[in-house]
């Protein structure tokens, strides 16, 4: 059997090696990192080549951003439209850029984060200042190579005629390297470049006397000036970037912290979200709200304060605790004669005026080639206007143009360059008029070649020729620095007495919806019964908690209040407190049934939800987050499928819980099955079913169990005849959810009993009985006997004189059985 030659068998190891290295060489050289000469990456640099080729320049009418991007991916960079556009887009953002290199009309984003608009919307067209990147550039100034296709030619280096990685500079990341150099001021980087220019062994602290730091777009202020020498001289470097702030006077003896610059690469609306968090959670007092008020006229946030809060203290806690300060760090890498290296001032300053000179060297030289080859048909049209009638005579006597010239050259000792001209010379240019205007241009040429000869080998002319062209730049593009740069420490001293005082308080919440809070001295200067309650409600949550506490509050219409203790309307004990409809719209007939209290709102556990119309689900409590508009809105816990729904009840399980549910519906039908099986869902979910209903029934409750503990769990029912029933939770058998389980009442044909409400307990209770009429009674359940599920228990009330129960709670313990079983409770 014949083999292949061209297959070769080789080690994985050597094949990955082999692979891997020419790709990391690739994106190292080809894509993440920027040329020193330059500034420019690789997609950078076709940008803007290309857009220059197709005349989409600043003095012409822009054009559409998706022709610009088509012509740079068909002809120069064969990747992706979106990361080209991308890196347009980039180009043209005056909040990431300090000398914007690309103009565009339409959305190109913001410093919110928000994307740009898509490239057939956009228009775009080279900003003034490419040009000085891209002059001369015809002038074989900068080598050239094939493209992708080898189709056409495209540079490797722009000439740039001023230092564009220092101005604008550099962001990216490769194998094995990244880069991150900050924007400066272009006056400053030009200054110093002409003084390093003028003095070679120039040390890093005179260069440092022009270029005093970074000069980000979004200008802030730089806190300190170790982490910048530190930098400029070994490449890497950190910073602290403060952003610029003033505390202002407003209405009511009030002040307000305005930031009006933040740190460069800072997300304004994630900043301004951060700090309105912190006044939600409040981690600090003394925040009454947080404003973006940026439009047309420049960048505003607004921290409003409340009366008589320390404002520079709030402001110190901002600084430590969010992006109004951050770490810059200085990696300054790029591409040097093809290989990576990290880099100081210094050396990017050398490296772009070793390039410069470079630059003016062969465009002198391709002007000086181009004036000698015009001088020379000039000085033969001139010899020829002199011998005008010897030259006509020769031309008609020969055979044709190719012999034309070629006896001129012979009689006359033309050149074959200034025969080929005078052959293609028109009559019209015969005149007096014509020789002049060649011996002017003559004249001219020659003074330009004079100096192009001057520039070419006197070094002193170079340099002034750099000079002057760095100073043109300087003074047609240079501007005011942005970014301040303080001698100050960036560490904030924080006085803790800012942060919200932790004091242990009363906190009562009832069913109706009255909140408040009151000092433990008043609410044991009270009598136990004066809560300052209105008669008919009824306390659903009593407590001494923290201040810095949270609390989650569960309506039956199954929406969910969240409140910080400390938010919460400070009251005298006795009187009535604060309405939830001062605050937020709640309906007519809704009313708090469970209140969940959470010292941090980043724990992992979950709230179980049941409704009467049989759904249940669970709810993790990170997807139940406290929003911007918590104060004047309730959030969706759970959404009810029609009007009649209500939420029954909320617990809060573990994620991973294997505890046991037990639903009880009117009808007497009762369903155990796994927590397990209730999927997790969203807040603004329904749900799935929990039991399998008849058409006239509907949960009345339901008993969450530890299997292990099934044996000491009861059940106490009440009936709508009167009848009260007590048995053992496990006597109901395990099934899957959404069955429509066992009867636990024997069925009669003739006024059946209906579940009116239920209770579970581990020890004997003593059980509180209300009943339509507003009846109260104990029930003391260790009188009644534990049953079967074919009873239907022992008459307790007769609804026709006492009315029909409603509901049953439990009251005190009788401490007459195993009392730690009612730990488990």
């Amino acid at each position: 059997m014949a083999t292949n030659e061209r297959i070769r068998e080789m080690p994985l190891e050597q094949v990955m090696g082999e692979r891997f290295g020419r790709y990391s060489k690739y994106i190292i050289q080809e894509r993440a990192l920027p040329d020193i000469r330059d500034g420019l990456k690789p997609v950078q640099r076709r940008i803007l080549y290309a857009m220059y080729q197709d005349g989409n320049t600043y003095d012409k009418p822009f054009k559409k951003a998706a022709k610009a991007v088509g012509n740079i991916m068909g002809n120069f960079h064969p990747h992706g439209d979106s990361s080209i556009y991308g890196a347009l887009v980039h180009l043209s953002q005056d909040w990431k850029m300090r000398e914007p290199l690309v103009e565009m009309h339409g959305n190109n984003g913001s410093m919110d984060g928000d994307g740009p608009a898509a490239m057939r919307y956009t228009e775009s067209r080279l900003s003034k200042i490419s040009n000085r990147l891209l002059q001369d550039i015809d002038k074989n100034t900068v080598n050239m190579v094939l493209n992708f296709d080898d189709t056409e030619y495209e540079p490797t280096v722009l000439p740039a005629q001023y230092p564009n990685l220092l101005v604008n500079g550099s962001t990216g990341i490769s194998a094995g390297y990244a880069t991150e150099i900050p924007p400066h001021n272009l006056s400053e980087v030009i200054d110093a470049t002409i003084y390093l220019l003028k003095h070679p062994d120039a040390s890093l602290e005179e260069l440092m006397q022009f270029v005093k730091g970074p000069d980000f777009p979004t200008g802030a202020i730089v806190m300190g000036t170790k982490g910048i020498k530190e930098a400029y001289e070994t490449g890497r470097g950190r910073i602290q970037v403060r952003a610029k702030t003033s505390i202002q006077e407003i209405r009511g003896h009030r002040q307000e912290i305005v930031a009006t610059e933040i740190p460069f690469d800072v997300n304004k609306a994630l900043l301004v979200k951060k700090i309105d968090e912190i006044r939600l959670n409040k981690e600090i007092d003394g925040i009454a709200e947080v404003r973006d008020e940026t439009d047309r006229h420049g960048l505003s946030i607004v921290v409003e304060l409340k009366k008589n809060a320390d404002a520079q203290n709030i402001l110190n806690y901002l600084f430590k605790n969010t992006d109004l300060q951050v770490s810059y760090n200085f990696n300054m890498v790029a591409i040097d004669h093809m290989t990576p290296v990290q880099v100081g001032l210094k050396r990017i300053l050398e490296a772009y005026l070793e390039h410069d000179e470079d630059v003016i060297i062969k465009r002198t030289k391709y002007d000086l080639s181009k004036a000698e080859a015009r001088l020379e048909i000039i000085q033969g049209l001139i010899h020829a206007m002199d011998i005008l009638d010897q030259v006509i005579k020769t031309i008609r006597a020969s055979k044709n143009k190719a012999d034309a010239k070629n006896n001129l050259v012979k009689k006359f000792d033309f050149t074959e360059k200034q025969a080929e001209a005078i052959v293609s010379l028109q009559l019209y240019r015969l005149t007096n008029t014509d020789v002049d205007a060649l011996v002017a241009e003559q004249t001219d040429l020659n003074k330009k070649v004079e100096v192009y000869h001057q520039l070419l080998s006197d070094r002193k002319t170079l340099e002034k020729e750099i000079i002057k062209e760095l100073r043109a730049v300087k003074k047609e593009f240079g501007s005011e620095r942005r970014t301040q740069i303080s001698h100050e420490s960036a560490k904030v001293e924080i006085d803790e007495k800012a942060l919200v005082a932790d004091e242990q308080v009363r906190v009562l919440i009832s069913r109706d919806g009255y909140l408040k809070r009151s000092s433990l001295r008043s609410f044991q200067s009270t009598d136990d019964d004066d809560n300052g309650l209105p008669d008919g409600d009824k306390v659903v949550y009593e407590k001494t908690v923290s201040t810095l506490t949270n609390l989650y509050l569960f309506t039956n219409r199954g929406n969910v209040i969240f409140r910080p203790v400390h938010e919460l309307v400070e009251t005298k004990w006795k009187e009535t407190g604060q309405h939830l409809s001062q605050e937020i719209g709640l309906a007519s007939d809704e009313q708090i049934i469970r209140v969940f209290e959470f010292d941090k709102l980043d724990q992992k556990l979950n709230f179980l939800m049941a409704t009467n119309d049989g759904y249940i689900k669970q709810l993790q409590l990170a997807n139940l987050q406290p929003t911007r508009t918590y104060r004047s809105r309730a959030m969706t816990a759970m959404k009810m499928k029609t009007d009649e729904s209500r939420l029954l009840r909320v617990d809060l399980i573990n994620e991973n819980t294997n505890d046991e549910i037990v639903l009880f519906t009117k009808r007497a039908y009762a369903i155990r099955y796994d927590v397990a099986e209730v999927p997790e869902s969203g807040a603004k979910a329904v749900g799935v079913k929990s039991v399998n209903l008849k058409d006239d029934d509907f949960v009345v409750g339901y008993v969450l169990a530890d299997p292990q503990y099934l044996d000491l769990i009861k059940v106490g029912l009440i009936t709508q005849r009167g009848a009260f029933k007590q048995f053992k939770l496990e006597i109901v058998n395990k099934v899957s959810r959404a069955k429509r389980g066992v009867l636990v009442l024997r069925e009669l044909k003739t006024k059946p009993h209906r579940i009116a409400s239920l209770v579970s307990y581990g020890q004997n209770h003593e059980l509180l009985l209300t009943t339509t009429s507003d009846r109260h009674m104990t029930i003391r359940t260790n009188e009644f006997p534990l049953t079967d599920r074919y009873s239907n228990g022992s008459f307790v009330i007769d609804p026709t004189v006492d009315g029909t129960p409603t509901i049953i709670e439990l009251g005190q313990p009788i401490s007459d059985e195993n009392e730690n079983v009612s730990e488990l409770f």
